[in-house]
Parts: structure tokens; sequence; C-alpha cells
């Protein structure tokens, strides 16, 4: 004879089985408290009707990241100050001299058959090296501030690439400054450099003659910035010197050197 269970006890099984597998199951927006009729503030907004807001596509960036308008006197806003322009039609005194004498010249001194062939300036190197700085840093701020002052271009300032400790250098620090001049820039300082500054140079007998690299680079050493008259020599830190190189197209020193003596360089005899 099988068992028969009371009503009374099946259905309460029953009951409980069902009200175990609806409890995690909720209405969404549903809160504690809140009848089952009703439903949240975020499902009575779609209820109402309310319009959404519209997804932009996939990838498209137009919308995000999108910022509002600057405010007045923020200092993002400020645009960049841009590089003095030389006017229409400038050409430099030592370039014009190039081109209309210096170019010829060399062309019939080895004999050139293309004018492409002419050795020429192609840029300088303005560099300063301060081991100090490494102690006292407002000597790299004058120095730099310096160098801006005698060439006119904004210096970049450069970091060790190793470590060393008998100096107590460490790998990208700071140690140095340098500048790259090309252009009217260029031939505006070999100018000044070869007419103003060196004959101010005390005791000068003549810039070394065999100072060329072998590929027609010469390298030109100063002890004092201050034979530059864009210096005051009562505002500057301390007495610091520079190198100063000169690339050239050219493939042998002779020719480099010919082409750096027509220019106006003082070679010692």
């Amino acid at each position: 004879m099988s068992k028969e269970k009371p009503a009374g006890a099946e259905g309460a099984a029953q009951d409980a089985k069902g009200g175990a597998d609806a409890a995690p199951v909720k209405e969404q927006g549903q809160k504690a408290g809140q009848p089952k009729g009703e439903k949240g503030h975020g499902t009575a907004r779609a209820a109402e009707g309310a319009p959404r807001a519209e997804k932009s596509p996939k990838g498209d960036k137009s919308a995000k990241g999108q910022k509002g308008p600057r405010q007045e006197g923020s200092g993002e806003g400020k645009p960049k100050a841009k590089p003095v322009a030389d006017p229409p039609g400038y050409k430099p005194r030592l370039k014009a001299l190039f081109q209309e004498m210096v170019a010829k010249d060399l062309k019939e001194e080895f004999g050139y058959k293309s004018t492409m062939q002419i050795p020429r300036v192609s840029k300088i190197i303005v560099s300063m090296g301060l081991g100090e700085a490494i102690v006292n840093k407002k000597l790299l701020d004058s120095a730099t501030q310096e160098m801006m002052q005698i060439t006119g271009r904004k210096a970049v300032r450069t970091k060790a690439k190793k470590s060393i400790a008998t100096f107590k250098v460490r790998k990208d620090m700071e140690i140095g400054a340098m500048v790259t001049l090309r252009g009217n820039v260029m031939y505006e300082f070999l100018d000044r450099l070869v007419n103003v500054a060196m004959p101010r140079i005390k005791d000068f007998r003549g810039a070394n003659p065999n100072a060329f690299d072998g590929h027609g680079n010469y390298s030109l050493g100063v002890t004092e910035q201050i034979i530059f008259p864009e210096i005051d020599y009562d505002k500057i830190e301390r007495v610091s010197g520079m190198n100063i190189a000169v690339v050239t197209t050219a493939k042998t020193d002779q020719e480099a050197r010919s082409l750096l003596a027509r220019l106006g360089m003082p070679f010692r005899k």
C-alpha cells in the first residue's frame, strides 16, 4: 500500500519550493518596501515616455572627449608664441657673399662640374658642458639663458648617457646645453663669430687650421663666453667656455678649409 501524504503537507512543500526559486528574481527598479505594482525612478521615466539619449555608433569619438569652451584667463587657452620670421627678401650678408663670390671661386679652384658639388655650410652646433651643475643648478639655468642670447634660439639641455660614480654623475642627469643653427640664423651667427667675437679674444693669433675631423667638419673651442657682445659681464654667474662645431658638405679637409677661409675665418698662418 502506498502511503499518501496529507494534502496540507504536499501543498506546503510545493509552496516552499516555488518560493525558493522565485526569491532571487526581483523586478528591475523595485525597492524594498515598495508595492509590487509600482516601479522605481529609473523605470518611471521610461514609462512616462521620456526620450532616451541616442548612443553614438561604435568607433565614433566625436561626442566622446569633447570639452566645453575654455574660460578666459586660463593658461591652457593661450596660443604658443610663433618664431619671428625674416622680412621678405632678406638675405644675410655672409649668405649673399657665398652665393655671389665664394661659390664661383670654389668651382674654379677645384674644377667642379656641377654647382651641387660646391661645399657649403650645412649647420652649426653650439654646446656647453657644465659638470658643476650637479651641485649648483643655477649655473645650468644661466648658461641656457646666455646661449639663448648669443644664438637667438632656445637651447636644449643635454643629459648624461650613463652613470659615472667617480664624477658623481647619474644617468639622465642634466649636465649641459646645446643648440643647432641652420639657415639664415646660422649665417648670422657665423658672421658675428668671425668678425665681432673672435677679434675680442685676448692674445688671439688666429684659429687652428688643423682642427678638422677628416670629413670637412671644423671644431672651435671658446674659453670665455664674454667675447660675444650680447653678454653683460656684470650679470653672468661665472665665466665658462663653449664648443662650436661647423658642419659642411665638403668631402675633404682642404675643401672645407678653403670654404671657411673665403667666408672670413681667420686661420693661423
